[in-house]
């Protein structure tokens, strides 16, 4: 009797372990911890942060563009920025933020190989990301997560202070990359639920 109780405690010490290293666990509890710092962390990329007026938003992009270094995106409802360098292959970046009382508190952004099709594997999604990631720990530091997301499937998270970096894969050619400011949305984020549709604004400041 003494040995069952022995193996009972054992099987449940040993579930509770692997409960608590589990992905989601590690997430939560980095999750937790980040928050708790009250840190934050609200650059995102070319100059653009979280909080950022929507009025600013535009004249920088307008600066941007007059520097030639972004212009409209697809059916002008993104902007875009085209890689070079940054990652294995030419590849584009579209972005459009996501403002709450006028200001940046999300930023979804979409990254896609040039020249890829369905027989081109190198440029695929799943190769992509890896590379995004690659790319990323060099910018954002280590320490992406892999975790479920609720819609995407997997996906790879990192959390700084306020600031976390979703990176997920949507289809053979797409890869998203979400900015989310934790301290205005303590949730998945769902804002690339709708891929093709960003924003159905756009601005003209963009066009030459």
């Amino acid at each position: 009797m003494k040995t069952r109780i022995m193996w009972l405690v054992m099987i449940l010490i040993s579930g509770s372990i692997i409960s608590g290293c589990s992905p989601r666990a590690k997430y939560e509890r980095k999750l937790k911890h980040e928050l708790a710092s009250g840190v934050r962390y609200d650059s995102l990329f070319m100059g653009f942060y979280f909080g950022m007026p929507e009025k600013d938003y535009y004249v920088h992009c307008w600066n941007l563009n007059k520097k030639g270094l972004i212009r409209q995106g697809e059916n002008n409802t993104t902007v875009l920025y085209e890689l070079k360098d940054e990652l294995k292959y030419p590849a584009a970046m579209n972005f459009y933020p996501k403002f709450v009382q006028g200001k940046i508190y999300e930023m979804p952004v979409r990254f896609t190989y040039k020249g890829w099709a369905p027989w081109n594997k190198t440029l695929s999604s799943d190769n992509l990301e890896i590379d995004i990631l690659k790319w990323y720990e060099k910018i954002y530091g280590e320490d992406f997560i892999e975790v479920k997301h609720p819609e995407r499937g997997t996906a790879f998270v990192k959390i700084d202070g306020n600031r976390r970096i979703t990176v997920f894969i949507e289809n053979e050619l797409n890869v998203w990359v979400v900015f989310t400011d934790l301290t205005v949305k303590k949730e998945w984020n769902d804002s690339a639920s709708n891929p093709g549709i960003i924003q159905n604004d756009t601005t003209n400041s963009l066009k030459k």
